[in-house]
C-alpha cells in the first residue's frame, strides 16, 4: 500500500463543479469532507444517541456525539504524533503533504465512527441482531418463514446487526444523496472489519475478523473504495487502511478515559474502589522494575494514589482522578503511535493482526480501565433498568415495522399491506422509500432483504428520545 493511493479524495458519486472562483482560495478535499459530516443531519443526531448511559438525564455525560468529537481529536493527534515523531521509527514515506491528509481524514474519520449506531448504544445492536434471530423463522412471508426467503449472508448479516456495517451502508447512499459524498480514504478509514458476516470470528488472532463490517447490500460498494485506495489484494482479500488501526486506537483511549470519567461523576465507583479494582487487574506481587508491563501499570495506578494527598476527600478525589485521566490519556496516545511506528512495515503491507496497544507498555493498563467500565457502569443497576426498557421499545418497533414493509409494493390481492400497515409506512421518512426504489433489483429474496434492511435503516437512524416517543404514541401510551 501507498500513500498516494491511501489518501485517495476520489469520491463515491459526481459532484456538482464548484466555481473557478474558488479556486483563489482553496480547502483541500478533506475539509470538505468534515464540513459536509458535521452540516450533515445523520451526524446532529448523535447529539440524542446512547454513548453508555441509555436515556440519561444529566447533561455532564457523553452523548454519541460528544463521545464522536473526543475521538475525532485524540484521531487527529495521533495522525499529527506519527508525522512529527522524533524516534528512530518514524516512518520515512510521510512527508507534509502526506501527514496533512493523514491528520485530515483521521479527523473525518473519528467524527464518522459511531454514524451507524442505533438508539440505546451497543445495548441497542444486540436487540436488533437477537430479534431477528427469534423472528426469523417465526414471521411469515407469504406462508413461509422470512429465513426461507434468503441467503445464509442475508440471515447472518440481520442476525448479527453491527453498527460498523451500518455506517457503511450509511455512507453507501451517497450514491443517491450527494449530503455525505465523501472521499474515498475517509470512507476505507471508517471500515474497522472488512469482513462480512459469514467470515467474522471473534476469536481469530486477526483482530479486523472479530466483527461484521459490512452487509451484503454494500460488498459491491466496498470492493470498490478498497480498489481505488489499494487495500485490496490480488488474491481479492481486503485490508485495513492503515488509518484504521489509529481510528480504532483513538475510540478505545475515548472510550477507556472518557466514559470511565462519566462513570465516576455519577458516583458508580469511589477512587478506592477504582484502585483496588486496578490493582487487582494484574499480579501486583510479580511486578518489578523491570521494564515488565505489569510495571508500567503499577506506575500510573501509584500516580493517581499520589495525587490524592495524605487526606483524601470528594472534592480532592474527583479533582485527581480528573487530572490522572488526562495524564492516562496521553500514556494510552504515546504507546499506540509508538506500536504504529513499530510494526509500520508490516501494517502497510496489510499482514498486522494486532491492535495498537498489541505488547506495548500499556496493553494491560487499557484492558483493566475497559474492565473498570464494564464491571462498574454496565453492571450497574439504573443501566440494566434502561437497557431492559430499551429492549421493550426497539422490540416493539421491529415487531410493527418488519411486518408492516413485507408487502410494500408487491401487487397481489392475497398478500398485500393491511391498512394498518400502509400507515405504519407512511411514517416511514421519503429517503428511506427512496433509497430502496433505487436499489431494488426485481429479484424477490434479495428485495425482500433489502426491505427488512429499509427497517434496520429507520430505526437505527432514530434518536433515543425520537425512539421512546414513537414507542408510547404507537402503544397508545401517549
Amino acid at each position: 500500500m501507498d500513500w498516494k493511493n491511501l489518501l485517495s479524495t476520489e469520491k463515491l458519486a459526481a459532484e456538482e463543479p464548484e466555481p473557478s472562483d474558488f479556486d483563489q482560495y482553496p480547502i483541500n478535499a478533506f475539509e470538505k469532507d468534515y464540513n459536509k459530516i458535521v452540516s450533515s443531519a445523520v451526524f446532529r443526531r448523535l447529539q440524542d444517541k446512547t454513548q453508555v448511559f441509555p436515556l440519561d438525564k444529566s447533561d455532564f455525560v457523553r452523548t454519541r456525539l460528544t463521545h464522536s468529537i473526543e475521538v475525532s481529536t485524540i484521531a487527529r493527534q495521533l495522525g499529527i504524533m506519527i508525522s512529527k515523531n522524533t524516534t528512530r521509527y518514524r516512518p520515512t514515506d510521510i512527508g507534509e503533504t502526506e501527514a496533512e491528509g493523514i491528520s485530515s481524514v483521521l479527523l473525518c474519520a473519528g467524527l464518522l465512527h459511531d454514524l451507524g449506531n442505533p438508539p440505546f448504544g451497543h445495548f441497542g445492536e444486540a436487540i436488533i441482531g437477537g430479534w431477528f434471530k427469534d423472528n426469523l423463522k417465526r414471521v411469515k412471508y407469504k406462508g413461509h418463514a422470512l429465513k426461507t426467503m434468503l441467503t445464509v449472508q442475508m440471515i447472518k448479516d440481520l442476525e448479527h446487526f453491527e453498527g460498523n456495517a451500518q455506517a457503511l451502508r450509511l455512507l453507501a447512499k451517497a450514491q443517491y444523496d450527494s449530503e455525505i459524498n465523501l472521499s474515498a480514504a475517509v470512507i476505507s478509514t471508517l471500515v474497522k472489519y472488512p469482513t462480512n458476516s459469514l467470515s467474522f470470528n471473534k476469536e481469530d488472532s486477526d483482530i479486523k475478523k472479530h466483527k461484521p463490517g459490512y452487509f451484503f447490500a454494500e460488498a459491491d460498494m466496498l470492493c470498490r473504495v478498497s480498489g481505488i485506495v489499494g487495500t485490496r489484494k490480488e488474491s481479492g482479500e481486503i485490508c485495513r487502511h492503515p488509518l484504521t488501526y489509529m481510528l480504532e486506537a483513538a475510540d478505545d483511549i475515548a472510550y477507556a478515559t472518557a466514559d470511565l470519567e462519566d462513570a465516576f461523576k455519577k458516583q458508580l465507583f469511589t477512587l478506592n474502589d477504582f484502585v483496588a479494582f486496578f490493582e487487582s487487574g494484574y499480579d501486583s506481587s510479580a511486578v518489578k522494575n523491570n521494564g515488565c508491563p505489569e510495571y508500567y501499570s503499577q506506575l500510573l495506578i501509584d500516580d493517581l494514589k499520589n495525587r490524592r494527598g495524605e487526606q483524601p476527600d470528594s472534592v480532592e478525589d474527583n479533582r485527581a482522578f480528573m487530572r490522572w485521566i488526562v495524564y492516562t490519556r496521553r500514556w494510552l496516545m504515546y504507546v499506540a503511535v509508538y506500536r504504529f511506528s513499530r510494526s509500520y512495515s508490516d501494517i502497510m503491507e496489510g499482514s498486522y493482526t494486532g491492535d495498537l496497544f498489541y505488547e506495548t507498555n500499556h496493553a494491560i493498563s487499557i484492558k483493566i480501565l475497559k474492565d473498570a467500565i464494564a464491571n462498574f457502569a454496565f453492571n450497574s443497576t439504573n443501566i440494566l433498568k434502561l437497557e431492559l426498557s430499551s429492549q421493550t421499545i426497539l422490540s416493539f418497533l421491529l415487531d410493527k415495522f418488519v411486518r408492516a414493509v413485507l408487502y410494500y409494493d408487491y401487487a397481489d390481492e392475497k398478500f398485500k399491506p393491511s391498512e394498518a400497515d400502509q400507515k405504519l409506512l407512511r411514517i416511514f421518512s421519503e429517503n428511506y422509500i427512496q433509497d430502496y426504489n433505487s436499489s431494488k433489483t426485481g429479484d424477490e429474496g434479495t428485495d425482500l432483504y433489502l426491505r427488512l434492511l429499509m427497517v434496520t435503516d429507520y430505526i437505527s437512524g432514530m434518536t433515543d428520545s425520537y425512539a421512546r416517543t414513537l414507542y408510547r404514541e404507537l402503544s397508545g401510551i401517549e
